[in-house]
């Protein structure tokens, strides 16, 4: 027997030795298990902010006014969609009252539709759209867009006619779409642009002195007893 279990039988025999009265009972030791502890705790992590820029910007939705720099028509048939055309800045555009993009810069833009006049008064139509403006080699992404129709010719002519004759009616023609060089187009930056200039300080609000109160006198109210 080991000397553990010595122990044990000789606290069993004295319990029993023990009065009845002392109400005196053996119980093994109960333990408590002990909860492990994360050796290695978490910290929260704070967010990463965003670089505060110091420079200019050239906001998005800002009006860059365009100049067509050549025709564009239906007439000829020869306009197709996809088709690229030039136009150039009609005004210059000023960040901070510092010019960023002079008069005559040049722009892009794409025709996105294309109708030919035709037969029964059809008129001719065109749509466009506007890409880009280049500044110091920088293609700076514009929005925008524009569209002509040219004029139904005849067509309620072409109705009537068409009851009575039909060829009447059917060689009637409207005319061609027709953007004529020079016209003014708005577009409008479609990208914020970082601009080599810092941010111009702002001026300090001027908070004026609050207005002293208003002094009033008192008047004195006359208590005498009115005549029946």
């Amino acid at each position: 027997m080991t000397v553990t279990g010595f122990a044990v039988v000789a606290l069993a025999a004295a319990q029993a030795a023990a009065p009845a009265s002392s109400g005196v009972q053996w119980r093994p030791l109960q333990t408590q298990p002990v909860q492990a502890q994360s050796v290695h705790s978490v910290a929260p992590v704070a967010p990463i902010a965003a670089p505060a820029t110091t420079n200019a910007i050239l906001r998005v939705g800002t009006e860059i006014p365009l100049r067509l720099v050549e025709e564009l028509t239906t007439k000829g048939k020869k306009l197709r969609v996809g088709q690229r055309f030039h136009l150039e800045t009609s005004e210059p555009v000023n960040v901070q009252g510092v010019m960023v993009i002079p008069v005559g810069s040049p722009a892009v833009g794409e025709i996105t539709d294309v109708r030919n006049k035709g037969m029964w008064g059809k008129s001719g139509h065109l749509g466009a759209r506007i890409l880009y403006v280049t500044v110091n080699g920088r293609q700076i992404r514009l929005s925008g867009a524009f569209d002509d129709k040219g004029v139904a010719g005849g067509v309620g002519a072409a109705l009537v006619s068409g009851i009575v004759f039909l060829p009447a009616g059917f060689f009637m023609t409207g005319t061609s779409a027709l953007v004529p060089a020079g016209s003014i187009v708005k577009s409008f930056v479609d990208e914020d642009v970082p601009l080599a200039m810092p941010v111009a300080a702002q001026a300090p609000l001027v908070v004026g002195a609050p207005a002293a109160p208003l002094q009033v006198q008192p008047t004195a109210v006359s208590t005498s007893a009115q005549p029946n």
